[in-house]
């Protein structure tokens, strides 16, 4: 009988640590080996962003091609998930601390057209 319980108890730790990893709370997903957000469109890093900086240095045009991941003002990290403060004041989404960022000319969910952009944009992977 405590046998059964054990492995129940094992089994139940298990999968609510699978729930709460597969869980609505991290920003984006993974589909095909790539992030990408609640809307399916693959996103992407940048060089010039020094990872764990905490900070976005895709500003003004730059923003406006590659719009940024944007968090709630009140979004907290979690696991490799963290929150960068932008120019204006506003947050933005970081894996493993690299901002996160869509690419305007991507059309549809699954294109990656901004991978390798100008050798300093790539396509964010888990």
């Amino acid at each position: 009988m405590k046998l059964k319980f054990l492995a129940a108890l094992s089994l139940t730790g298990l999968l609510l640590q699978g729930c709460a990893t597969a869980g609505g709370t991290a920003p984006a997903k993974v589909a095909d080996g790539a992030l990408v957000g609640s809307n399916g469109m693959t996103l992407y890093t940048f060089d010039k962003d020094a990872a764990g900086s905490g900070k976005s240095v895709c500003n003004g045009p730059c923003a406006t091609n590659w719009p940024p991941l944007m968090a709630a003002a009140d979004a907290k990290a979690d696991g490799d998930w963290s929150v960068v403060t932008r120019d204006d004041g506003s947050k933005q989404w970081a894996y493993k601390g690299k901002p996160l960022y869509y690419w305007t000319k991507d059309g549809k969910p699954g294109d990656r057209t901004g991978d390798g952009f100008n050798q300093v944009w790539h396509t964010a992977t888990p």
